[in-house]
Formats: structure tokens, sequence, C-alpha cells
């Protein structure tokens, strides 16, 4: 099988277009149709249905390129894990994180990971799940970690669960709530912020706080970024809803301390790296990997 040719088909798939195909390639478009040619004759199938001003795969095609984006990443693995083997070296990674263990794990697992491995060299992308599977997909990333409860199944991922963390609501030392039990309609009054994997549908929310049929419910501040979240929670009567861990060094020092409210429902985060299926990690993510499951031991309670 010539790998220079897939790489000419899957570009052409990519662009469905042989002019920007081929400049793609850094061929002329002659040359390029024919490497296209010479690989349907090769395998005796066309892959690529060529009307005018249209090209498409033909149901053939579509079953060859999917193989050939898996083999011709698995040729580029190869390539990069040679080159790290015979350099004794862990190369690099790109990754992605979501909001809440960027908060959590994410500061336990790189200062493990520094000090373990202070050759690699890492890129990581803060984002919900939807924004990382984008990256995944695209390989700009390799893996990433984020809360998967809400993502859907999909054959072509694999996703390792790690745990979780359980979430509460919490408000500053001295706060008109703190030292009581409550109803969540209490609570309401106050105003709540939370990030927007942690709370409840403004349906759900309206179900709980017994508001009239058809009528919704809002948090004061839906925001994923747990740091200013925290601000305001301490600088104000906002109650925060967060996990436990992303609030422990409050609850410590005692800056902020946990409501007991009847009627509220947040169930934990389900954590999850998710990689595509068949893909071979290189060795720098593998250790990235390692440290963020040591770490999401260590802290999910």
């Amino acid at each position: 099988m010539n790998l220079r040719r897939l790489n000419h088909v899957v570009a052409l798939a990519d662009t469905l277009h042989f002019a920007r195909a081929a400049a793609a390639a850094h061929l002329s478009q002659p040359a390029f149709s024919r490497s296209i040619q010479a690989i349907e004759n090769d395998l005796g199938i066309r892959l690529f249905d060529r009307d005018v001003g249209d090209v498409r795969p033909t149901r053939a095609g579509e079953f060859v390129i999917e193989r050939a984006r898996k083999l011709l990443f698995e040729a580029r693995c190869l390539q990069r894990d040679v080159e790290l083997y015979r350099d004794s070296q862990l190369g690099d990674t790109a990754f992605g994180v979501g909001p809440l263990l960027t908060a959590t794990l994410m500061p336990r697992a790189l200062v493990a990971l520094r000090r373990l491995h202070p050759q690699v060299a890492l890129r990581m992308e803060v984002g919900n799940w939807v924004q990382l599977l984008e990256s995944l997909r695209t390989e700009s990333i390799e893996f990433f970690a984020a809360d998967v409860r809400d993502m859907p199944g999909d054959a072509a991922l694999d996703i390792q669960l790690i745990g979780g963390q359980q979430a509460g609501l919490y408000v500053r030392a001295g706060h008109p709530l703190a030292g009581r039990e409550h109803m969540l309609q209490d609570v309401w009054t106050y105003g709540l912020a939370a990030p927007k994997l942690l709370s409840p549908s403004k349906v759900e929310l309206a179900a709980l706080l017994g508001l009239p049929a058809g009528q919704e419910a809002a948090l004061a501040l839906e925001c994923d970024n747990y740091g200013l979240l925290k601000t305001v929670a301490l600088t104000t009567d906002t109650v925060l809803g967060a996990t436990n861990a992303a609030v422990r060094g409050e609850l410590e020092s005692g800056a902020l301390v946990r409501l007991v409210v009847h009627g509220w429902q947040s169930p934990p985060s389900s954590t999850g790296i998710v990689c595509l299926r068949g893909r071979t990690a290189s060795p720098a993510a593998k250790a990235t990997v390692a440290a963020i499951v040591r770490a999401a031991a260590e802290i999910n309670v």
C-alpha cells in the first residue's frame, strides 16, 4: 500500500476539489489526478465520482478513506515514536481539559508530571467537552479529560472513567444562611452561581422551586470559570454551587462553609479520559494520562 497515494486520497476527500487537493499535496493537478487514478487501478474500485464541478467519495471510497486516515495516523505515530525512542525522550503532547478538572485535578497532575518528566513539552487546551471533542476529531489534541456525563455514546471514542467529584452549595463565612439548614427556596433568594455542568436545567430548577407550570428559573450567574465563581461567592451573598474538590482550600481555611439544603439535587461529576479508538498514544500522552489518573484518585471524594 502506497502511503503517499493514500495521503492524496485523504487530501481529495477533505477538499472535494482536485486543484485544491493537488496544491495541498504540492503537485500539479495532472500529476495528482494520475495518482488518484493509479490507486483506484491498484485497488480495482472507484473511490470518487467526478461530475462537472463536483467531486464526492463513492461508498467504496468512504470505506477506504476511513481506513486510510487510521493508517496514516498510525504511520505518523510510528515515525514520531521511533524518533523519540532513538533519542531516549518522551517528546511532547497536546491535550484538552474541561473547566472543572482545570480547577481541581490539573494543578496537582501538572506539578507531578513536571517533577517526573521535566523534559516533556505540553500544550493544554481548556474548553467544554463539545469544543474538546472537535479538537480531538481533527487530531489537534491526542486526548482530553473532562466531565463526560452528558457526552453521547460514540463508537469512534474510547472513554476511560476515572471517578467523579461530589457537589454541594457553599456560602462565605458570616453569610446569613451559614450554620442552619434551609429549603432551596430560602437559598434561591440570595442568587445561585454555578458552572453549567453542575446546574440543573431551568425546567428542573422550576420544579424544585415549586414554580407554576411553564415558568422557568435561571441562575444568578452561570460560568465555567471557577476562580471567578469563588470570588463572587467570597465577596457577596451569592450562593456557590461547586464540587468539594473545587473549594477544598476555602473550606479548610474557613472562608467558605457548606450549606445543608433540602431539595437541591446535583449529581457528582463523572470524569473520563477520552481518545479516538484505535489510536496509539504517544509516550508523553501516556505519562500525562497517568498523572491525571493519579491526581483523580487522590482528590475524588
